[in-house]
Formats: structure tokens, C-alpha cells, sequence
């Protein structure tokens, strides 16, 4: 890894050329810089954590003055419980899973003596645009040797300490390795995010990882491919027969877990017969624990008519405009669905209709990022699986399970909302393409067609 001060043009050039070596690295070599940034990082622990501490505390200052906001403050600490844990046991974790490359996905007999197979291999060059999040570093570093692609780093500067002592480590790990120094860069430059947007000769695939504005900005100033989502706009559905217990630790887990992150819940709809049965103890649990509610008109008055003085009392009203809004913070919006009436006969109920309703709503509103229902029909929650347009589609669980190291991933580059390509967290498998490889034995197209041979087409085992 290097720290570069490099022109845009340089840096893409150095990652790209760098690519080709580090993409055709035995999977031991890959693996035991993975061991030595492990190792690294732990030795590295005190002055990652001081640099850190002294981000923190300009940042503090910032928020204070209302330049920063509370949830890039929050995502820049590394102290929090579990964080840094969490960022080495990804490093472990990414080097025990099997090998990405030269997987053979499909085989065919073409003819005789003439085969073709689908190989999986690395996108190539990765351009990695972040905003706070130091651990994103070594979740990039692990991931993009694993999957043989280089990677170029810009941090923000509210993390500078931060990223360059962790980058010092990583640098330190990978020169007693085989992975090429430039396979993985950090860029210390000023401004130039603009001109690496302009590298598509070179690089191969930006992700974004920061505020909404970062990532329209670059979407909007790239021809190159970007992965990644502007917003984490998640949805929790209620169905009037889910488990009340269940609900309540799922919203709280849901939405205070971890209130700025991109899989926290924003919007809450619940079944209109759930707004006695359910609604009150999980909006009881959430004001003991300081969220707000910003409920619709039918809502805030059955939790008026349960709750007590004292809690009714902190209830808000909703606007069209917060069923729409990542809050980012302990604030969730609440809006009920109200299932119609049903003149008999008809083939549909009104517990179907409801469910319609609430996916409706969830497909026009949400950032198709992450959205859940609790219910204990089976039927009730494949269809709303299968109908709701998102990354992740949950039941019964909490919306913050959508994470690449809860999946088995290891770590992840990041959530992509993205419908071509990568989709929801992506981990090693998400940095793969493929490649057709043809072996023949002097075929040419011309000895096939009208008159000619004819083609096998047979398709064959691939292990």
C-alpha cells in the first residue's frame, strides 16, 4: 500500500498496471498479506486509536458549529464497542473464505476438440470514495487483494489522522509481501476526485461511500460504472398477526442499534388492527429510549388513546415528506395501513389488500436498500419478499442484518442498490467478474453453418 500525492493520471496508471500482477497472485500469496495486515494492525492499535481520538475531537468541534453532522461523527469512531474488533476479525475473516478466482462456472462442448468455459476474474481497478469510516481502509485493503483488484482510496479529510496511520500500518504489512505497492493507494492530494472521475480508461469501477450529496456528485460526474446507493431509506411492515414480543426487540434493534447507519429503519407501517395490539409497546420501548415518532393522524391517535399522558404528550405529526426522509437518527416516522373493507364474495381479503398497500408504499418511498415484514404467515411473507424491489428482503428480522460480515461475506465494499452486476452487500463474489476462455484445436467460424459442421452445444460438468 501507498500513500501518494500522485497526479489522478499517475495514480489510475500505477493501479491499473498493478492490477494485472496482483490479479493473477496465487491464492497463498494473497492470503498471507492478509495475515500480515492482521498482524500489522494489531501491533499498530495504540497510534491508530490516538490518531483517531484526535479526529474525533476536531470533529466534535465541527458538529458543535453545525458544519459536521452527528452521523459522520458517530461512523468516524473507532472506539465504539465492537468496531474495531469487528474491522480485524473482517481481515480473518475475508482471507478463510475460498478463493474468488479461476472458478469455472460454465463448461460447454462446442464441438469436438473445442470447448468453452466461464472463469471467474477480477473487475480490475477500483476507485473507493468515502466519507469518515477509517475501518474502511483495511475492509477494502482485505477484500481487494482477495479478489485480485487494486484499489484507490480518497478519505475524507474530517478522518486524515486516522487514515494515514492506518494506511502506514498497511503499507508496512504489504512490503514484506507480493502483492505490488500500488495495488492498493491511498491519495493524500487535495481536489482531485474530480479528475479520477475522469480515469475510465483505467479504472474500472467506482464505489461510493458516504452522504447522499457525495454520491449523486459522483453518479452524475463519471462515465465510469458506479456501485453503490445515495440513500439507506428502510421500511418495517407489521402484518396484525406478528409476534408482539418479536416486533418489539426487532424495532428497537432496527432503529436504535444504530441509528446513522444506512440499514437503520426510517419508516414504520403498521396494519391498522396492529395499532392496539402492537403498536403501543414498541412505541412505548422506543420513547423510553428517547426516539421520536412522527405519526400519521390515525396512528398518533390510537397511541393517544393507550399510552400515558406523558408519553402521548411527545408524539409529532408526520408530513408527506418524512415517509420519504432518511432521518439518520433516533426519529421514526410511523404510518398506518388501513386495510379496506371487502364486499362478499370476492377472492381477495382485506388482509391481502393491506399487504398490497404496504408494499405499494415501500416501492414507491423506500431506496430499495433494505425493507422488512413481521408476520407469522409464511404465505404473507414470501409474497411480500417477492413483490418488495429491494436489495434485501427480510422476515421477522431486524433491518440492520443487511451487512456483507452478517452475511458470511467477511466485510463488504459496501451496499448496492445497483440492479445490474453487484446487489445489497457486496463482498468478494460482488468484485468478480468472468471471462469466456475458448480451447480449440484449428476451428474456424467458417467451418460451421449452412453446409458445414454442425455445433454440439453439450454442456459439461464444471468440477
Amino acid at each position: 500500500m501507498s500513500l501518494t500525492d500522485s497526479s489522478p493520471a499517475q495514480i489510475a496508471r500505477a493501479a491499473s498496471a498493478a492490477s494485472k500482477n496482483l490479479g493473477i497472485l496465487p491464492l497463498k500469496a494473497r492470503n498471507d498479506a492478509l495475515t500480515a495486515i492482521h498482524q500489522s494492525l494489531v501491533q499498530a492499535k495504540p497510534s491508530i486509536l490516538a490518531a483517531n481520538a484526535n479526529d474525533l475531537e476536531l470533529a466534535s468541534k465541527a458538529a458543535a458549529d453545525g458544519q459536521l453532522s452527528q452521523s459522520v461523527l458517530k461512523r468516524l469512531d473507532l472506539a465504539r464497542p465492537g468496531k474495531w474488533e469487528d474491522m480485524l476479525q473482517g481481515v480473518l475473516d475475508v482471507r478463510s473464505l475460498e478463493d474468488p478466482l479461476g472458478k469455472t462456472t460454465l463448461r460447454t462442448l462446442l464441438d469436438d476438440g473445442l470447448t468453452l468455459e466461464r472463469i471467474t476474474c477480477p473487475i480490475g481497478t477500483l476507485l473507493i470514495i468515502f466519507e469518515a469510516r477509517p475501518e474502511v481502509i483495511a475492509n477494502i485493503a482485505a477484500l481487494a487483494i482477495k479478489s485480485g483488484n487494486a484499489a484507490v482510496l480518497k478519505g475524507g479529510k474530517e478522518s486524515t489522522s486516522s487514515f494515514f496511520t492506518i494506511s502506514n500500518a498497511i503499507s508496512s504489512a504489504l512490503v514484506q509481501t507480493e502483492v505490488p505497492n500500488a495495488a492498493i493507494q491511498l491519495v493524500t492530494a487535495r481536489d482531485v476526485i474530480a479528475s479520477l472521475l475522469e480515469e475510465d480508461k483505467h479504472i474500472d469501477l467506482v464505489i461510493p461511500r458516504g452522504s447522499n450529496d457525495l454520491v449523486r456528485y459522483i453518479k452524475a460526474n463519471t462515465r465510469i460504472p458506479v456501485l453503490g446507493h445515495a440513500d439507506g431509506l428502510c421500511s418495517i411492515y407489521i402484518h396484525l398477526d406478528a409476534d408482539l414480543e418479536a416486533s418489539v426487540r426487532i424495532l428497537l434493534d432496527s432503529k436504535l442499534g444504530y441509528p446513522a447507519a444506512c440499514n437503520s429503519v426510517e419508516t414504520l407501517l403498521v396494519h391498522q388492527a396492529a395499532l392496539t395490539t402492537h403498536l403501543p409497546a414498541i412505541a412505548s420501548a422506543l420513547l423510553e429510549q428517547g426516539c421520536s415518532l412522527r405519526c400519521d393522524s390515525i396512528s398518533k391517535s390510537a397511541l393517544a388513546d393507550s399510552l400515558p399522558s406523558a408519553k402521548a404528550a411527545l408524539l409529532q405529526d408526520a408530513t408527506e415528506e418524512d415517509y420519504d426522509t432518511e432521518f439518520l437518527s433516533p426519529v421514526l416516522a410511523i404510518k398506518t395501513v388501513v386495510a379496506p373493507s371487502i364486499p362478499s364474495p370476492s377472492s381477495s381479503s382485506s388482509e391481502d389488500l393491506a399487504l398490497a398497500l404496504a408494499i405499494a408504499h415501500i416501492n414507491a418511498h423506500s431506496s430499495h436498500h433494505t425493507d422488512a415484514i413481521l408476520t407469522s404467515s409464511e404465505s404473507i411473507a414470501k409474497r411480500f419478499q417477492a413483490s418488495v424491489d429491494s436489495a434485501c428482503v427480510f422476515w421477522n428480522t431486524s433491518t440492520r442484518m443487511a451487512d456483507g460480515m452478517r452475511f458470511g461475506f467477511g466485510t463488504e465494499v459496501g451496499i448496492s442498490t445497483n440492479k445490474i452486476h453487484a446487489r445489497g452487500p457486496v463482498g468478494l463474489e460482488g468484485l468478480c467478474v468472468y471471462k469466456y476462455v475458448v480451447s480449440g484445436s484449428g476451428q474456424v467460424a467458417g467451418d460451421y453453418g449452412s453446409g458445414g459442421k454442425r455445433w454440439r452445444h453439450e454442456r459439461l460438468p464444471v468440477d
